[in-house]
């Protein structure tokens, strides 16, 4: 038998071994997991062209994916974290799609990739829909998905970007960020235990399901906490974090659970105030010539519309609102400014993000040739 004949078909008993005796994706229980990874570990460094690495659709997903990842600790939120990210990025975030929770790929610096050059800002176009479109990177959190093939795309073409999970109804997932350098810290009185990471700047973030409805960006009374939901992301391990140079961990292997009436109701926004509205002595002409007869009945329509707009639809609903919104303002109906905060207010409610919302309310204003700029930033 030549060289190479031998090489060929010493590979080929290696492959078979793996397959036999450490592959983890044929393991039968938890314990069999670790004891295929320690024997995986040797014939990876002597036969990295032959064993198959845990990536794509072989990845593991849920337990064992944890298991795989390290042992985990004996308590959630106790004690160090010894859990090391051995899976590659294409496989966490296939384990994550796998549990139906929407990923992407941010840069570097934690903050979503710019958009290419076929996609306008939003500013300049509030027609263009970010949930809509077939971009692969652009429009951060839009760009979230369970696709395989995009997410294996997506990592290809960010090979050195932070995963991240976008969080919201859509996703199911309310995540509580925990920051102690601005004087965050877990409240056990709040929160149970549940699914955990560690971050890179040795915070926590802490998964729970969404309750429906919308939620505030910080839990009331606490500093340093922020509540990750509609219109937000979190970065997910194994990304390393790009000022620590530590990786973000998972803790422990605890189910989602539900969030708890006392930590909902920290987590619920504050009533806002009624909106002002200008009411009319008698039918107030539009810049079009015709009357408004009942300002109040018209604005509640237009912000209607808006509260009943499909999901993907809404910032564009939002837009065409804030165009007849501005015909008020033209016909003395509404202040610029009354008119503003309503606008606002409705696209907050309809779970969009401050740039989505501004972007549609200058660019329907625009359109309409009404003066707006300098009420919001």
């Amino acid at each position: 038998m030549t060289g190479t004949a031998l090489d060929t078909a010493h590979g080929l008993a290696m492959v078979r071994t793996h397959t036999l005796f450490a592959c983890p994706m044929a393991a039968t229980s938890d314990a069999e997991v670790l004891r295929r990874l320690a024997r995986r570990a040797p014939l990876t460094r002597l036969y990295p062209a032959e064993v198959p690495a845990l990536t794509a659709r072989h990845a593991p997903s849920g337990r064992l994916q944890a298991i795989a990842d390290g042992v985990p600790p004996p308590h959630l939120l106790r004690g160090p974290v010894r859990m090391p990210d051995t899976g590659t990025m294409l496989a966490a975030a296939l384990a994550l799609a796998a549990e139906g929770l929407p990923v992407f790929v941010l840069g570097r610096t934690k903050r979503p990739v710019a958009n290419c050059p076929a996609c306008p800002k939003a500013a300049n176009s509030p027609a263009h829909d970010p949930q809509a479109c077939d971009c692969l990177t652009c429009h951060g959190f839009y760009a979230a998905t369970t696709d395989p093939d995009r997410i294996a795309a997506m990592v290809a073409a960010i090979p050195r970007g932070l995963l991240a999970i976008r969080t919201g109804r859509g996703s199911g997932l309310v995540v509580i960020d925990i920051d102690p350098r601005n004087g965050g810290r877990i409240l056990p009185e709040l929160m149970p235990p549940t699914r955990c990471a560690r971050s890179g700047d040795n915070g926590w973030h802490l998964y729970y399901r969404h309750p429906g409805g919308t939620l505030a960006a910080e839990l009331h009374g606490h500093a340093g906490i922020d509540v990750k939901a509609d219109g937000g992301y979190v970065v997910a391990p194994p990304s390393v974090h790009p000022d620590t140079g530590r990786s973000y961990r998972w803790v422990g292997d605890r189910a989602m659970v539900e969030m708890p009436p006392p930590l909902l109701a920290a987590c619920r926004p504050a009533e806002a105030a009624p909106l002002a509205v200008i009411p009319g002595t008698g039918p107030t002409p539009t810049t079009s010539g015709r009357g408004i007869s009942s300002p109040a009945a018209l604005l509640q329509a237009h912000l209607d519309a808006v509260a009943q707009a499909p999901e993907g639809r809404r910032r564009n609903t939002l837009y065409g609102t804030a165009r007849g919104t501005a015909r008020m303002v033209a016909a003395g109906a509404l202040t610029p400014n009354d008119a503003y905060h309503a606008l606002y207010d409705a696209g907050v409610r309809a779970q969009q993000i401050h740039r989505d919302i501004h972007a549609a309310i200058i660019g329907g204003f625009r359109a309409e040739s009404v003066a707006i700029e300098g009420i919001a930033a």
